[in-house]
Order: C-alpha cells, then sequence, then structure tokens
C-alpha cells in the first residue's frame, strides 16, 4: 500500500524548485552591471537566441497564418460571415496565437541551447574557473542572456505575426477570391492598437522574460553530468511551456 504521507514531499518539491529559481532571479538582478563588455555580450546574445530563430519563427509563422485563415473561413462561411476572416485572424493572433507559440518555439530553438551551454560550463567547470579570476558568472555569463531573451521574443512575436498575416493573404485573398479592401478594412475597423496589439506585446515581454528566466536556471542548476545537462534541456521546454500558458491565461484574465 502506498503511503499517503508521501504525496507531501511529492507536491512540495515543485514549490521548492519554484523558491529556489526565485532566489536564483533575485540574486542575478542583484548582481547587473552595464558595462560596454556587457552591452557587446547582450548584443551577441540577442543574435543567438533571435536572428538564429528567424527561420523557424518565418517557416511556422506563414503555415499557421495559412491553417489558421483555412479553418477559419471554412467556418465562417457557413454563417455567411466569410469577409470577417481577417478580423478572427488578427484578433487571434495579436491576442494569444503570436505571443503563445512563439514562447513555446524560442524555448525549443533557443531556450535549449542556453540551458546546455550553461550545464556544460558547469560540467567543464568553466564557472568555477571564472570565479577564481574574480569574473562574476552571474554578470558575465547570466546578465545577457536574461536581457537577450527579454529583447529577442517580443522582437520574434513580431516577426510571427508578420508572416502569419502573409500566409492569411495568401489563403484568402489569393487563393479564395476574398476582396483585399474588404480584407484589410475589416481589419482596421475591428482591432484595437492598444487593446488587441497592445496587450499581445505585454505578454511576449512576459513570456520573453520568464523563458530565457527558465533557460538560464535550468542550465544553472543542471547536475554537472551528460544526463544532468541533457535532463535540464528537457525541463526547459516542459516549464517554460506550462509557465507560458499559465501566465497567458492569468494576463488574458486581467486584460479582458
Amino acid at each position: 500500500m502506498s503511503d499517503p504521507g508521501a504525496k507531501g514531499p511529492a507536491l512540495l518539491s515543485p514549490l521548492r524548485e519554484l523558491g529556489r529559481a526565485v532566489l536564483f532571479l533575485a540574486t542575478a538582478l542583484a548582481h547587473m552591471r552595464l558595462t560596454r563588455l556587457q552591452i557587446a555580450e547582450t548584443l551577441r546574445q540577442i543574435y543567438f537566441a533571435g536572428v538564429r530563430s528567424l527561420v523557424i519563427i518565418v517557416t511556422c509563422g506563414f503555415f499557421v497564418g495559412l491553417v489558421l485563415t483555412l479553418q477559419t473561413y471554412d467556418t465562417l462561411t457557413r454563417f455567411g460571415a466569410g469577409d470577417a476572416v481577417s478580423t478572427v485572424l488578427a484578433l487571434s493572433l495579436f491576442r494569444e496565437l503570436g505571443p503563445v507559440l512563439t514562447a513555446i518555439l524560442f524555448a525549443g530553438r533557443a531556450g535549449t541551447s542556453i540551458t546546455a551551454e550553461i550545464g556544460l560550463m558547469r560540467a567543464t567547470e568553466q564557472l568555477d574557473a571564472l570565479e577564481l579570476m574574480a569574473i562574476d558568472p552571474l554578470e558575465r555569463i547570466v546578465q545577457p542572456r536574461l536581457i537577450g531573451g527579454l529583447i529577442a521574443v517580443p522582437a520574434l512575436v513580431l516577426v510571427f505575426n508578420m508572416t502569419a498575416l502573409l500566409g492569411g493573404v495568401v489563403f484568402a485573398v489569393a487563393l479564395m477570391g476574398v476582396d483585399p479592401g474588404t480584407f484589410w478594412g475589416n481589419m482596421q475597423n475591428t482591432v484595437e492598437l492598444g487593446r488587441d496589439f497592445g496587450h499581445g506585446m505585454l505578454k511576449a515581454v512576459a513570456f520573453g522574460a520568464i523563458a530565457a528566466w527558465l533557460a538560464v536556471y535550468h542550465g544553472w542548476s543542471a547536475r554537472p553530468t551528460s544526463e544532468g545537462v541533457a535532463l535540464a534541456t528537457t525541463q526547459t521546454v516542459i516549464t517554460t511551456a506550462i509557465a507560458v500558458l499559465i501566465l497567458d491565461f492569468v494576463l488574458s484574465a486581467f486584460m479582458l
């Protein structure tokens, strides 16, 4: 028979891990400094996390726009409202799909790389070597990656939204014959810049912060073995996806 008391530690384990992650973030923020070297490293991390993720973001964004427009147009035409396809497409992208999917794709491409990189630094004692040279690893390693992810994800969300809209235009206008003026006019008349687009970008900033934080934390706390680094990269994707979806619900509830 299972011990009912064993459920307690199992339930407390995620809370302990969350507490460690919060303490890690607080310590990293306390060690932040803005120097010329840090700016250069941050720009390198923005390139690594953002520019190198463009291929998957553009490809996924375009086909998400195609599929979403296809399904939306098929449903709306049953009710004689096919011209409203651009409104549904834009609101779905700006409010939800753009920030959420981009953050998850970021975690799968750049987040895992960040975790593996820091985890290997831990396994090969590079972080200890920095401390021996009186170089703060939190300042040199963690800070640029946190800021880089915070900046890269909102920029990638903009790219994702634009390419998804392009996919919607290709399907609705080029393939289904929807009038271009009607397509763009309905979108402009119904989408509010501040409420719809602005709230989506606020989500993008929040998701970028949490994705970068979890990627760095799992790499920092990974066991210094090959198995430990592999486990940390897996945890990065899982925890980021769960955290983004939970935070998305909370933010949506407050914004709406």
